[in-house]
């Protein structure tokens, strides 16, 4: 049990990690988009993370089996198409809003979760899970735009039941496969679609200026390599519900990064939301035990 225990807190902690990363990934993502197209910084952060992860892992790789090698395509493709239908929907609305539909995923995830394995989260997760999304839209909607329906939200919902998707699979596969089989098969087969789309479309460049190239890379090795690496391990040993709960801290991390690198303002709103956020996360990580400690105690004492 004690073991156990340390697993979970362990795995806690490493998606408290690849949240802080992901979210370090808005503002490098910012500066790359300057100097190449978003399907080309797809191409170039997916090709540099499957190329270090191939190298990296090769000998772990000579004895994957069809059932881990479908498994990962199937990761894979969930993967390619969210992080497609993001880049895509992000043309046609704000960014802020964007941020906030994709993070509809975490409502979505435990739906999906219990459709696929038949196992109802407790009442805390789904909670939680609507806490967030409050804490969520006071960070990053802007309200003075107002909030209408239109083609780049319906790919932005599309984009968040993908990306729901992909933490569901990685929840039940990490469980049956190697967890590092599942990165680099995932890594390599999101690389392959990228560069196919690039080529076709012609919007393939090797003409990257150094800048680009810099923020490309930091993408490839850290934001995706090092962190669907430590996602794929650390969702072993935690439910695809908790792990999604977890990563939503991306956009805190992201807003407090663009703070503090890119200056952006920071609304009392936005601080708000910040605080709401941490409320679910206590909400579905203590499930309010101590709360309920102090009640029985109180409740003893009354007695005597």
């Amino acid at each position: 049990m004690e073991k156990l225990k340390k697993q979970s807190f362990l795995a806690d902690l490493g998606l408290v990690a690849v949240a802080f990363v992901w979210g370090s990934g808005f503002v490098a993502s910012k500066n790359a988009l300057d100097s190449m197209t978003p399907m080309m910084l797809m191409a170039l952060r997916f090709t540099v993370a499957a190329l270090l992860s191939g190298i990296i892992f090769r000998k772990s790789l000579k004895n994957i089996s069809k059932e881990t090698l479908r498994a990962g395509c199937m990761i894979g493709f969930f993967l390619f198409t969210a992080f497609a239908a993001q880049m895509i929907g992000l043309q046609y609305m704000l960014a802020g809003k964007q941020a906030f539909l994709t993070g509809t995923n975490v409502i979505m995830v435990p739906f999906i979760y219990w459709a696929v394995k038949k196992h109802q989260p407790d009442r805390y997760n789904f909670i939680a899970a609507f806490i967030m999304m409050l804490g969520l839209a006071l960070l990053t909607v802007d309200f003075s735009t107002g909030f209408t329906f239109q083609l780049g939200d319906s790919l932005t919902l599309l984009c968040a039941f993908l990306f729901a998707c992909h933490i569901v699979a990685v929840g039940i596969f990490s469980k049956e496969h190697d967890p590092i089989d599942l990165t680099v098969i995932q890594l390599s087969f999101a690389a392959v679609l990228s560069l196919l789309y690039v080529i076709f479309s012609g919007e393939f460049t090797l003409d990257i200026p150094a800048a680009g190239l810099v923020n490309g890379l930091y993408l490839g090795v850290f934001c995706t390599f090092l962190a669907f690496l430590g996602q794929t391990v650390a969702q072993k040993y935690t439910s695809s519900t908790h792990a999604a709960i977890i990563l939503s801290l991306e956009s805190v991390f992201g807003s407090i990064l663009s703070i503090i690198i890119l200056g952006d303002a920071f609304t009392p709103l936005m601080f708000s939301g910040c605080f709401i956020i941490f409320m679910g996360i206590l909400t579905a990580e203590t499930k309010w035990s101590f709360l309920k400690s102090k009640q029985k105690k109180s409740e003893k004492i009354s007695e005597v």
